[in-house]
């Protein structure tokens, strides 16, 4: 469908192609265990990934700083939970969190396939809102860092994804134009709308079961990327 226009595809990486919920869950399994910190983790993860979600809205919308997201998800899954910590643990766990969250490196399902399978067709790169000093790490420990071209972060940006800056910057960096460029990422708000902003086609993988909408192609598998590319 986009084969005869489309040269470059920009992919999101977090919920996109690294699986986050799951090497999210297994860091803190280990920095629990670690920090001594009793509670259940399916209970835990449960208040967690709604409430991660929430607080990075607010950080993208430029409402709360890094170091506020990371330790207010936190306390409030705990406050959520009635379990008693301390600040200076939650920032410890905090910290522990970035420095052993790259080291987990499971991908989506078929990741690694549509990499291969765009590759030798496609100039690829990523989009990202995430923090740069582990966003290359998940990259390169995933294995995955050698089918991009150029990997956009929010930090280098100086805004976050929707911001159209950061796609302009993107296509600036590709030297592409947006209507050779399409955009493939989990987020309705941070990744399609964002592209679509700027003239990027879009792909929408729907991992988080949003929905149905008209903002462009809708996938629930990353290999249905096929069907259009």
């Amino acid at each position: 469908m986009y084969r005869e226009i489309v040269t470059d595809v920009f992919f999101d990486l977090d919920h996109t192609l690294w699986d986050f919920e799951k090497n999210s869950a297994l860091t803190f399994e280990k920095i629990f265990v670690q920090h001594g910190v009793q509670v259940d983790l399916p209970d835990f993860l449960d208040r967690y990934i709604p409430i991660n979600l929430e607080f990075w809205k607010l950080y993208r919308e430029e409402k709360i700083a890094k170091e506020d997201l990371r330790y207010q998800r936190l306390r409030t899954v705990f406050d959520a939970l009635g379990y008693r910590i301390k600040d200076d643990l939650i920032h410890l766990l905090a910290d522990s969190y970035i420095e052993y969250l790259s080291s987990f490196n499971h991908l989506l399902p078929y990741s690694v396939e549509i990499l291969e399978y765009l590759k030798p067709h496609y100039k690829i790169h990523i989009i990202t809102n995430g923090f740069q000093e582990i966003q290359e790490k998940k990259l390169r420990n995933a294995r995955i860092k050698e089918y991009f071209s150029q990997v956009i972060n929010s930090e280098m940006a100086g805004v976050k994804k929707p911001n159209p800056l950061i796609f302009k910057l993107a296509l600036e960096r590709a030297r592409v134009t947006a209507n050779n460029a399409i955009m493939v990422g989990d987020s309705i708000e941070a990744d399609i709308l964002g592209a679509r902003a700027v003239g990027f086609h879009t792909i929408h993988y729907n991992v988080h079961k949003d929905p149905e909408h008209k903002h462009g192609e809708i996938i629930h598998h990353l290999s249905e990327i096929k069907s259009y590319l």
